[in-house]
């Protein structure tokens, strides 16, 4: 029981918005009107690991709901359950192929959470890899890293289903 409250507490400081200016922005040329417009809307989602280096703390499988969402230039992330938000990092989006992260800084850790899928109108697949990074309170270095890689699947809820031009 607890390996599962852990998860879900860093599932909900990945959800934490970050002050960090390079995150509010789409980066590195990415324009948002290449983001597909497919993947508005809310999603349910299905997690399955398929790999991990720390089997205690990650989830074996988890369901989640998933409300992405546009506000000018910051594509944002929602959990309605736990009322969490996030500002995505947009690393790619190339037909109907976006790849997109968010990095969540707490106490001595840092969470990197990068999502690649591929959206098929009212679906899409691919994976979701997390970085747990574990710093040295006095003197900041490196104490472990723990990694996880989920094959996840989304089924559309609500929102367009047309794949952009």
């Amino acid at each position: 029981m607890k390996k599962i409250w852990s998860f879900l507490i860093l599932l909900i400081f990945l959800m934490l918005p970050q002050v960090n200016a390079e995150d509010k922005v789409l980066s590195a040329g990415i324009s948002i009107e290449e983001v597909p417009k497919a993947l508005f809307g809310t999603w349910r989602i299905t997690a399955k690991l398929e790999e991990t280096n720390s089997p205690g703390t990650f989830k074996p499988q988890s369901a989640d709901i998933w409300n992405l969402s546009r506000c000018g230039d910051v594509l944002m992330l929602s959990n309605p359950f736990t009322g969490a938000n996030a500002e995505l990092s947009i690393h790619s989006a190339e037909g109907n192929l976006v790849i997109f992260s968010k990095k969540a800084p707490y106490d001595n850790k840092i969470l990197i959470d990068t999502v690649s899928i591929r959206i098929d109108k009212t679906n899409f697949s691919g994976i979701n890899t997390l970085t747990l990074d574990s710093y040295s309170l006095i003197d900041n270095h490196l104490l472990k890293s723990e990694f996880a890689r989920y094959v996840i699947n989304g089924e559309k809820v609500s929102g367009d289903n047309a794949l952009s031009d």
